[in-house]
């Protein structure tokens, strides 16, 4: 199997009065719930990869196995893996401590990463850093959800450090015009940074593009275009909008 009984930990699904368990790697676990939060469609595959025995388990640390007859009345079918695909959706992975603790830093870093690329502060209109995005969480007692994606836990984490903060997610639309002998170096950079929404190249052949920003890296955006074209480009913002 590819994943080995050591480092495997239960999925228990209490279902009708009864108990089903089965062994998988914690975190391709924790990717597939993720998946099914965003309504995305999991494989048979993706399920084996991360099963350490293709059984379903009433107590795993017996080795009592589930009859298939039992498994069909109660599930419908006796596939390993509709039926693993039930337990990690709707069951509970059983994390260690360190292995809980672990994935929640990540997710939190996760999403103070997303914040931070939007947030601004509504009185100046400047970004928030990632130091008191935070501070503010640790400050409301915010809960991240280690099988969540980080992405859907964003609004829930806004309400919360809006107790603590003024702050709000922004985007802004700018334009900038790029002379020719700089368009290469800086290409990889507006990709990274922004979203392009109309471009031109003008008779001189320098490039002319409108884009979205998020607001938090607007100022770090235009400086990384100073540097490379030796402050040679012509930057503005023309809004911002949440």
């Amino acid at each position: 199997m590819p994943v080995s009984l050591d480092k495997a930990v239960i999925a228990r699904l209490k279902y009708s009065g009864e108990r089903f368990e089965i062994l998988v790697d914690p975190e391709g676990a924790r990717k597939i719930k993720e998946k099914l939060h965003r309504g995305e469609k999991v494989s048979h595959e993706e399920i084996a990869e991360i099963l350490a025995a293709e059984e379903v388990f009433r107590d795993s640390k017996k080795g009592e196995r589930v009859p298939e007859s039992e498994l069909v009345k109660i599930f419908g079918t006796d596939s390993i893996y509709e039926i693993a695909l039930r337990i990690i959706n709707s069951g509970e992975v059983q994390l260690t401590s360190e292995q809980r603790r672990k994935m929640i830093e990540e997710k939190r870093k996760q999403i103070i990463t997303i914040i931070s690329r939007k947030a601004v502060d509504p009185r100046t209109g400047t970004p928030i850093p990632p130091q008191r995005i935070e501070a503010a969480m640790e400050e409301a007692n915010v809960s991240v959800d280690p099988f969540k994606p980080a992405e859907m836990q964003v609004r829930e984490v806004l309400n919360e450090i809006r107790k603590i903060i003024p702050i709000r997610l922004e985007v802004a639309k700018v334009e900038v015009r790029i002379p020719p002998e700089y368009v290469g170096k800086a290409y990889s950079t507006v990709q990274k940074y922004a979203t392009i929404i109309k471009e031109d190249w003008l008779s001189d052949a320098s490039w002319e593009f409108t884009a979205e920003v998020p607001a938090g890296l607007v100022t770090e955006f235009f400086e990384k275009l100073a540097q490379i074209t030796k402050g040679n480009v012509q930057t503005a913002i023309l809004e911002r909008h949440e």
